[in-house]
């Protein structure tokens, strides 16, 4: 069995699992968030620990346990801390304003870009140059951000874009004459 598979969830003291056959639905203190899990895998619950076990020995069923843990392992985080990405602006006249939900994006082209913020997740910026993107479902967040990015993304010659704040750019050196 996977390695991530066998190993257990441990629940915190506001966090609460309600397992419906293949439906799992935790929530806690941020909110509620539930998943479908697939027919080869299965969840159980013993007080504040959650184990996900492979119906069968197959490949698929062993590979579908480790996902399904992570995918269930990062929900009782969600719920009960909450994720965040934060994205920084490098660029002459590139800034960000939250209005909303609407993001409003000035990146060096003729026109703003406005990006529609899902209800799902909040994103502030604290400064003109800082995104912050914050919600309880770990997936949406990473796809806000990446879509926030893709946007204008970071160019090796100047480093200007938008890129994660941990995030280190490679620099090429221009062209010589």
């Amino acid at each position: 069995m996977s390695r991530i598979g066998k190993m257990a969830i441990e629940l915190p003291e506001k966090v609460s699992v309600k397992i419906e056959g293949a439906q799992v639905r935790i929530s806690g203190p941020k909110g509620e968030l539930e998943h479908n899990m697939h027919a080869l895998v299965s969840a159980n619950q013993d007080n504040t620990i959650l184990r996900v076990v492979a119906r069968d020995d197959s490949q698929s069923a062993n590979a579908l346990s480790g996902t399904t843990r992570a995918i269930l392992q990062n929900m009782v985080i969600g719920v009960s801390v909450g994720f965040e990405k934060k994205l920084s602006i490098v660029g002459v006249g590139y800034r960000a304003q939250a209005q909303g939900q609407k993001l409003n994006l000035s990146l060096g082209f003729s026109h703003p870009v406005v990006y529609e913020i899902p209800k799902e997740v909040q994103v502030d910026t604290p400064s003109q140059t800082e995104i912050v993107v914050k919600g309880i479902d770990k997936q949406k967040v990473g796809q806000v951000a990446a879509n926030i990015r893709a946007y204008r993304k970071p160019e090796p010659y100047k480093g200007k874009g938008v890129r994660y704040f941990d995030e280190h750019i490679i620099r090429k050196e221009a062209k010589k004459a």
